[in-house]
């Protein structure tokens, strides 16, 4: 499946290590989602061996994905994998 996001979504992307592969339907890129607040902060589990520049630390134990596409992903496809090791 193959995912859609309006360019100023993705323009705002410019850090992404893994060449957009959540576009292609690559699950295992994707974080799990804890829950979205206020459409835009978006609460994630990460993997512990993912790095992501777009994984950032809330707190001592929190983690949020500050990534505009995974944001939108989550909105528009409610995909929300589980984490993969």
């Amino acid at each position: 499946m193959n995912i859609t996001l309006d360019a100023d979504i993705l323009n705002q992307v410019n850090h992404c290590r893994r060449d957009f592969s959540c576009l292609t339907g690559d699950k295992n890129c994707l974080c799990e989602v804890e829950r979205l607040i206020d459409h835009s902060l978006l609460f994630i589990k990460p993997a512990i061996n993912k790095t992501c520049n777009y994984k950032m630390s809330f707190g001592y134990s929190a983690f949020y994905c500050n990534c505009p596409a995974r944001v939108e992903i989550y909105t528009r496809y409610n995909i929300c994998p589980p984490c993969r090791l």
